[in-house]
């Protein structure tokens, strides 16, 4: 008879870096929070701070986020101490490329963890939680029924258009119209049938393509700056919009970021950028709410809830609004004469 509680008692070679993680989704786009292992990071500002990760520490940002112990589109989690007395910590968002300026659906996540395993003080009917990110300070609010979650909504950084029916030539696709727009992340808007791509025949390999190749394009072309942030200046993703497949939404996102992950999720940074292009178009009002619709079918809530200027351009402040789900923990051991263990990605 096997004994497995030898295997659940064995400890590896002190040599090993252990790193423990709780992981959750948000609408279907995965997150892994690190809770214990990971060194302390230098810096007094959230930027700081990963610029340290960026300098020292990326070998293990490869190693929980790619294969073999992730995937090509995991996406991950640094909690840190704030950056402002008045937030509660700061976070450091993670993927297979790097690292997020921004990210809504590891805010909605991490609200979720945080009250459900008792992280943090709970109060119902709703917990405030106050974040900084890279591109700000994130407030969330929890709406929690006898400890448990019922619903999670954000107000984001400040989102504005930076430039609106704006066009491009994609090789081998030709001229195509797009806006781009920043919801704590820069993105390209595309409608799918700008370039060709319908709800049935869309297959994640062709729009992973198309989606790096407007990227790079326009990464080539258009320099970008934010009004305030230097670290914001890059081109992050693609935003494919479609017609909804539940007629009673507003539309449906297909966001391909970072190195051709395919966000499951709506994306918050992605529903905030495209919040700021409908209001500068005139296409929906101040306090309305438009559902969008993810890959999957999943869907964020979202709407402008103020008018701001942020240097001379028009912005909003918008909401989203998700649910996530707790999904496990792990304990990952990095063994340092394990090479293929370093991480690597396979498409």
């Amino acid at each position: 008879m096997i004994d497995f509680t030898k295997i659940l008692s064995w400890k590896p070679s002190k040599n090993f870096l252990e790193i423990k993680t709780i992981d959750a989704h948000t609408e279907g786009e995965p997150l892994r929070v690190v809770i214990k292992g990971f060194p302390t990071l230098k810096g007094k500002t959230i930027l700081e701070k990963r610029n340290n990760i960026i300098k020292d520490y990326d070998h293990i940002r490869k190693a929980i986020m790619l294969e073999p112990r992730g995937h090509a589109d995991m996406y991950g989690a640094v909690i840190t101490e704030p950056e402002k007395k008045s937030s509660d910590f700061g976070v450091i968002f993670m993927h297979n490329d790097g690292y997020s300026t921004g990210c809504g659906h590891a805010v909605i996540a991490i609200s979720k963890i945080l009250i459900e395993t008792g992280a943090i003080e709970t109060i119902e009917p709703e917990t405030e939680i106050n974040m900084d990110v890279p591109s700000g300070t994130i407030k969330s609010f929890v709406e929690v029924k006898n400890k448990i979650v019922q619903s999670i909504r954000f107000i984001n950084v400040p989102s504005f258009v930076e430039k609106m029916d704006a066009k491009i030539s994609i090789p081998k696709v030709g001229n195509i119209n797009y806006d781009l727009a920043f919801g704590g992340a820069y993105y390209a808007i595309v409608s799918a049938d700008e370039v060709g791509l319908t709800q049935l025949a869309t297959k994640t390999s062709n729009v992973i393509e198309l989606g790096m190749k407007i990227k790079k394009a326009i990464a080539n072309e258009v320099e970008i700056k934010h009004p305030y942030i230097v670290e914001m200046n890059f081109l992050y993703g693609t935003i494919f919009t479609f017609d909804p497949i539940n007629k009673s939404n507003h539309s449906k996102n297909i966001c391909v970021f970072a190195n051709g992950e395919v966000d499951r999720s709506p994306t918050g940074t992605g529903v905030s950028a495209r919040a700021a292009v409908h209001f500068a178009k005139n296409e929906i009002k101040l306090n309305e709410t438009i559902k969008i619709e993810s890959i999957i079918g999943s869907t964020f809530e979202v709407k402008v809830i103020e008018k701001i200027k942020i240097g001379s351009l028009n912005g909003i402040i918008p909401e989203v609004r998700g649910t996530a789900n707790i999904i496990g923990k792990n304990t990952f051991w990095i063994d340092p004469l394990d090479n293929i263990g370093e991480g690597f990605m396979l498409r």
